[in-house]
């Protein structure tokens, strides 16, 4: 049998399944008829889907126990050579406030840069923004949320101080071409202040595009959403903000994430946050689970037709290489099946 990967040795009876779904990535002509296991892409629902993978930064930074430079690196290296085309890579925020993330400098500096492919990181402030730049960062990212109380616990002010300092971000983002993304934590719940009005979640939204943020990723931090919340925040964010600018990221505390993340796209939205092995939480969040497994969308994505350019098995090698280093289960269902833990 010569030499073969271990965890592939697990997968060799998933071989059916890693061409009937499509694992491998690549495009395939369709056959003139459905056959079992093979699926077209549906009707109302986008031929591409990008997806953003947040494990390195999102997944990563809730975790207890300091992870090496080098692992952060190695992940993010494997799953560059996976098809993914953005990679969220780390965070420019205090060492103080998340001591996960000191280390973003260096990962900056020593990860293996793929050609297409976007390496955004996240930046509070200005001070983070020109920290990140510094670096080598190409595109950033600034977060805030739809609650009053999440925000205050997670960067330390109110919304509308917040989007002061996002506003100074995105000027001098602008004044040197670098792309800018939103995040609005809590829109579909809060955990301090419960559920949260879908026309709070339109208005930061919208703040958050009239500045110059070209994506707005749209968290269910608590993943407390329901496909019913889901529909209902997303049109009310729609009627201020294009479809095409909308970005869904969704924790799977509830089981949830795949059901919204289907409700999402069949309204429109072809923008999907995940995190490989399903890492993550939230260190403000009480309660929050990991979010969504970038495995598990692939699948049901690969299972719809809908193409994303992403080779699965890649991915869910990474996860393996991620978990093995530190010690933990995955929280992907589709990896679990495959690799039998």
């Amino acid at each position: 049998m010569g030499t073969v990967p271990s965890a592939l040795k697990h997968c060799l009876s998933y071989q059916h399944l890693l061409k009937e779904q499509l694992w491998i990535g690549e495009p395939a002509a369709p056959p003139p008829a459905l056959h079992p296991g093979q699926e077209f892409q549906i009707s109302g629902l986008p031929d591409y889907v990008k997806i953003v993978e947040v494990g390195p930064r999102d997944g990563l930074q809730n975790e207890k126990v300091t992870v090496a430079t080098d692992i952060k690196i190695e992940l993010i290296n494997r799953l560059s050579k996976a098809g993914l085309s953005v990679i969220e890579a780390t965070s420019f925020v205090s060492s103080k406030w998340v001591p996960q993330m000191a280390d973003h400098t260096e990962v900056m500096r020593r990860i293996e840069r793929h050609p297409g492919v976007q390496y955004p990181v996240l930046t509070p402030n200005l001070q983070g923004f020109h920290s990140a730049i510094a670096a080598g960062a190409t595109e950033v990212s600034v977060f805030g949320a739809a609650s009053e109380s999440f925000n205050k616990m997670n960067i330390n002010c109110s919304i509308g101080e917040s989007i002061e300092k996002f506003e100074e971000v995105t000027k001098a983002a602008r004044n040197m071409n670098i792309p800018v993304r939103g995040y609005v934590s809590c829109a579909l719940g809060c955990p301090y202040e419960g559920n949260i009005i879908p026309a709070k979640v339109a208005e930061v939204s919208k703040q958050l595009y009239s500045m110059g943020c070209y994506e707005i990723s749209l968290g269910d931090t608590i993943g407390v959403g329901t496909p019913g919340s889901m529909k209902k925040m997303l049109e009310a964010v729609m009627k201020e903000i294009p479809v095409s600018a909308l970005a869904v990221h969704c924790h799977d505390t509830y089981g949830q994430a795949l059901a919204n993340i289907l409700t999402a796209l069949q309204m429109g939205v072809g923008v999907v946050d995940s995190a490989v092995a399903g890492l993550g939480g939230c260190p403000y969040a009480k309660g929050a689970t990991g979010n969504v497994a970038t495995e598990d969308v692939l699948y049901m994505l690969n299972g719809l037709g809908i193409n994303t350019g992403v080779n699965l098995y890649k991915v869910m090698e990474a996860g393996n290489f991620i978990c093995t280093a530190l010690n933990k289960k995955t929280n992907s269902k589709v990896a679990q099946a495959s690799f039998n833990v």
